[in-house]
């Protein structure tokens, strides 16, 4: 049966582009992102993840984002997928499996040094190996202030070097910072925020420097965290526990400016007879190693398999459509940042300076 991964080449031209390979293994164009399976103030049911995580495989979708900061020491991603290996044991060689980690649970600050990367890595892959799966990609989640990047990547290569780690990745780095990062090691890939909301890596070097060393980047959050589904209407739609309360682009002043882009996004999903999501990740695709950029992933998270479905069912668009969404882009000015508080400070940061 062609699942709608194969589909979704087809009908974005990606059939026609060599395959995407993560540490030597080919993964889909459309990848899933575990963080809503553990990270929210209520959970589903290991039931209800199983059955979405299963569906995201029967669909193709096999390159899995996760995090050990995805919850907390107790229980976040990891355990979650050792649980479902342990149920699924014939599944750990069909996914591809990414972690993001390196980072302290008590107030989520990064933590870079050689210490931590070697804990943080053995985490990772001792809870794995429990159900007989390998760790294919490491991902160091944020930048330390405190250690320059080259010490945190001498200290994963070891893993690499010994074959107990597939790869390596970073995150809301700087250019300056993966450039450094890849005279250290092979730099497998680069998980940073896209979508038609969020294109800050198409203008302050990250896609070029990616480009550039044949880096794949990530795309996490390509629905803008639900709010290009249109699904969110208003932000009292989110609930007070709900991270997206504290973000500047879903407050109270910035909500209904924001909203604009939806709208527009909405008028050709209509005229697509999609979702405005689907418009959405479609366009991510469309623009994945095209116009000076590098492969794009993205990594919908979907609790349902109801949304699984609707995440991998990417839609056709012609080139005047993508030339149409740019145009729009250009067109609107997005309102707010994308973190804020100490967050903030965080995004594509540059690490400090290595004194040898």
């Amino acid at each position: 049966m062609t699942s709608i991964i194969d589909k979704a080449k087809a009908t974005v031209g990606m059939s026609t582009k060599p395959a995407i390979k993560l540490t030597g293994q080919e993964v889909s164009p459309i990848g899933y992102g575990l963080m809503g399976l553990t990270w929210r103030a209520n959970p589903p049911s290991q039931d209800q993840s199983f059955t979405a995580m299963k569906e995201a495989l029967a669909q193709g979708s096999n390159f899995w984002n996760g995090g050990e900061i995805y919850g907390n020491a107790s229980r976040n991603s990891l355990h979650l997928l050792q649980e479902y290996f342990t149920e699924y044991p014939g599944d750990a060689k069909k996914v591809v499996i990414c972690i993001k980690g390196g980072c302290v649970y008590d107030g989520m600050k990064p933590d870079g040094s050689a210490e931590n990367t070697r804990r943080s890595i053995q985490e990772c892959i001792d809870i794995l190996g429990k159900a007989g799966k390998k760790l294919d990609l490491w991902e160091s989640a944020r930048v330390d202030q405190e250690t320059p990047i080259e010490i945190t990547m001498r200290a994963a290569k070891e893993f690499v070097d010994a074959g107990k780690l597939g790869g390596i990745s970073l995150s809301e780095c700087s250019a300056k910072t993966i450039r450094r990062a890849a005279k250290e090691v092979k730099i497998d890939a680069v998980e940073v925020e896209f979508s038609l909301w969020a294109t800050e890596i198409i203008d302050n070097g990250i896609a070029e420097a990616c480009k550039e060393l044949d880096i794949p980047i990530v795309a996490y959050s390509p629905l803008g965290r639900g709010f290009l589904t249109g699904q969110i209407k208003n932000p009292d739609d989110l609930e007070d526990s709900d991270i997206r309360k504290h973000m500047p682009r879903f407050s109270m002043e910035n909500f209904p400016k924001n909203l604009e882009l939806v709208k527009e996004v909405e008028k050709i999903a209509e005229k697509k007879g999609c979702t405005p999501g689907q418009v959405g990740i479609s366009w991510i695709l469309a623009k994945s190693g095209k116009d000076g950029l590098p492969t794009i992933i993205p990594i919908p998270g979907s609790t349902t398999v109801e949304r699984v479905r609707e995440n991998v069912g990417a839609i056709e668009l012609s080139e005047n459509n993508v030339k149409e969404i740019d145009s729009l882009l250009a067109s609107i000015d997005i309102q707010g940042g994308r973190y804020g508080g100490h967050l903030a400070t965080m995004e594509f940061s540059d690490s400090p300076p290595l004194r040898e």
